[in-house]
């Protein structure tokens, strides 16, 4: 039990944590009943076949946002969606200063520019491998590489001890964009001492090491060289080293390169203005390649993980303004499946096979290098930090369990295996779980957020598989029916079944209305719901539909 006055330094996972995406960490040090605070990135996930309409999802900042008086500030790791992409959603809620280097900054302002967020946004860019000190907080980059430029581990040094925070990283021996990892600066911090480490765990279950992206441009070049018509390239959009990779590519074949998809022109934009990609020639719209032969071009696409408005997705339903693909013509998914998204990927890939195009992907040949650590990597990295306490991080429960065996494999004294919400006090004394935060998820619908389990989203979903009733019931003053229902129904039953169906309706309010109290006769809304809960299990016995049922009474 700590002293009153005594300090303690505290870890919170709000999101990231039994899943990849969604990145949203707290780090607090203070006494017990106040500390100040630091969010490490605040990032989103995406919307799925079970929540229709919402394709954008962020973490609920209800803990940290009752604490706003006590944050510092957001440090941001690096500029995927998944550690960036709430802060145009969620900043309002906080108005702290955002740490971020010059990609990543750049990132950000064109992100908010294009979501119509507040420009108001206190981005204070830091140097690669820059010091700073935010409160009691003195923090230093460590460079890193990943699949995006300037990816930076955090040394976060407090009065009661050093963090090392990984973000997304791995050890690439020969990027194609940035420098190579900082292995003097790991030693050196680890050599300074270094409490815990809160990492990354992808790839725990991938034996050896992720792969360099240089010798996936041989790859390419080859398989590009063996198309005859057009060719397609999927991949992440901020991916930016694979990006000039793909153009090298192209270039050995004596085809132009062709962006297809709105982010990755933002992506372009970002890191033409801080000095990436430079030495390219622009890359043409899609409208400016319609004069090409189909051996001349190549397209890179959003879209490599089925998502429903990318450009892909729109190309294989042939809906696309543009480009059009078919027989002869080659789509290569360079990208990995992210968990949950094979279904999506499975239509994706079937509809663009059904108009002839031939699919290369990672499953068969070798078009994609991970940008996370395998074993050994994780295992290298242990080595040189050799932290007392290992919390893993970016991770579903499966992950974090294998990746929790290899700390202790690997002789971390301490390990602790989280959940989103969990409070993980640090020190003094020995690591371990103290509380419980808020946690949830908020769905981006339009211009609001709605907790994902909110009626709103909820009766969209059912919606979707049960379709809908509208039922207008005309009573007298005393409770009975004086003229014939109305209903309105959508996604239910064919047209032809609606005279035979209204008359089963009408014994069903018959029954329902028979059984209930006088006095409740007399209310309105009590025969709302009578009626609403007769049609709903009616429907379910006769069509097996638990449809959204809306009720009007009538009295007249």
């Amino acid at each position: 039990m700590n002293e009153p006055d005594e300090k303690e330094l505290l870890f919170v996972p709000l999101g990231g944590t039994e899943e990849i995406g969604m990145n949203f960490n707290l780090y607090g040090l203070g006494s017990p009943d106040q500390h100040d605070w630091l969010i490490i990135d605040l990032g989103i996930t995406f919307g799925d076949d079970s929540t229709p309409g919402v394709d954008v999802i962020v973490p609920d900042p209800a803990f940290i946002e009752e604490r706003r008086k006590n944050l510092l500030g957001i440090v941001l790791t690096h500029g995927h969606e998944d550690h960036i992409g709430a802060v145009p959603y969620l900043w309002r809620k906080f108005r702290c200063p955002v740490y971020a280097t010059p990609f990543t900054a750049a990132l950000l302002r064109k992100k908010m520019e294009m979501d119509g967020a507040e420009l108001s946004v206190d981005i204070i860019e830091v140097p690669l491998k820059g010091k700073f000190d935010v409160g009691p907080f003195s923090l230093e980059l460590i460079t890193l590489t990943h699949s995006m430029p300037e990816p930076n581990a955090l040394a976060v040094r407090t009065p009661l001890g050093t963090i090392f925070h990984t973000g997304d990283w791995k050890f690439d021996p020969d990027p194609v964009i940035g420098e190579v990892s900082d292995f003097e600066g790991l030693q050196a911090l680890g050599d300074e001492g270094v409490l815990a480490t809160i990492g990354d765990s992808t790839n725990v279950f991938v034996d050896g090491v992720s792969g360099s992206e240089a010798p996936l441009r041989k790859n390419l070049t080859e398989m590009i060289g063996k198309c005859r018509g057009q060719v397609a390239v999927a991949c992440f959009a901020s991916n930016v080293a694979r990006l000039q990779t793909i153009f090298e590519a192209a270039t050995a074949n004596g085809r132009t390169v062709c962006f297809v998809g709105r982010s990755l022109w933002r992506i372009n934009a970002a890191a033409r203005e801080t000095g990436y990609l430079a030495d390219l020639p622009p890359f043409l719209e899609a409208s400016e390649a319609t004069d090409l032969a189909k051996d001349q071009v190549l397209y890179v696409c959003t879209g490599s993980q089925g998502e429903p408005r990318a450009a892909l997705t729109r190309i294989a339903a042939g809906d696309h303004r543009y480009v059009n693909l078919g027989d002869g013509d080659t789509v290569i998914f360079s990208s990995r499946i992210i968990p949950g998204n094979d279904r999506a990927i499975g239509r994706l890939q079937n509809r663009l096979a059904m108009k002839g195009v031939q699919i290369i992907s990672e499953s068969s040949d070798s078009v994609h290098v991970s940008g996370h650590p395998a074993r050994d990597e994780l295992i290298k990295m242990y080595q040189l930090i050799r932290p007392q306490i290992a919390i893993p991080v970016h991770g579903e429960p499966r992950h974090l369990l294998k990746h929790v065996e290899l700390a202790k494999q690997c002789q971390v004294p301490e390990t602790v295996l989280v959940q989103n919400g969990s409070i993980v006090r640090l020190a003094p004394g020995p690591a371990g779980i103290v509380g419980e935060a808020r946690v949830g998820r908020l769905a981006v619908d339009g211009k609001r957020l709605h907790p994902i389990d909110a009626d709103v989203v909820r009766d969209r979903a059912r919606i979707l598989h049960n379709g809908t009733a509208v039922l207008t019931l005309i009573i007298d003053e005393n409770g009975s029916m004086v003229r014939e229902p109305k209903l309105t129904t959508h996604a239910i039953m064919d047209d032809d079944e609606h005279s035979h169906i209204l008359e089963l309706l009408v014994d069903w309010i018959d029954d329902a209305l028979d059984a209930m109290e006088l006095e409740d006769l007399l209310d309105d809304n009590a025969i709302a719901e009578e009626a609403r809960i007769a049609v709903r299990r009616g429907f379910r016995e006769t069509h097996g539909k638990r449809p959204l049922v809306t009720v009007h009474v009538v009295r007249v």
